[in-house]
């Protein structure tokens, strides 16, 4: 059973989820604008993950959480700047 935390410790984990999840989509933005190569990635699944942190945004600013907030405004341009170069490069 996990122990009552308090809200800065619940905020503490959100911070922490927030940047692993965000900064693990890094790597992959920085891959594709430097090789500009796009043939495994699926445009399908990127753009659904796009839509679904669009969703995300939107849920943490309704709940006003931060965590959340600023995650997904960093991951939203990251995973669009693929979009888009799946759409150029093929």
């Amino acid at each position: 059973m996990i122990p009552a935390l308090t809200h800065v410790q619940i905020e503490t984990i959100g911070y922490i989820a927030a940047c692993c999840t965000t900064l693990c989509w890094l790597p992959q933005a920085i891959s594709t604008i430097r090789t500009k190569d796009t043939k495994a990635i699926s445009l399908l699944t990127q753009s659904v993950f796009a839509v679904g942190i669009t969703l995300w945004l939107v849920y943490g600013i309704a709940l006003d959480s931060w965590p959340v907030i600023l995650s997904n405004i960093v991951t939203l341009p990251l995973v669009l700047i693929v979009v888009a170069m799946k759409l150029r490069h093929g």
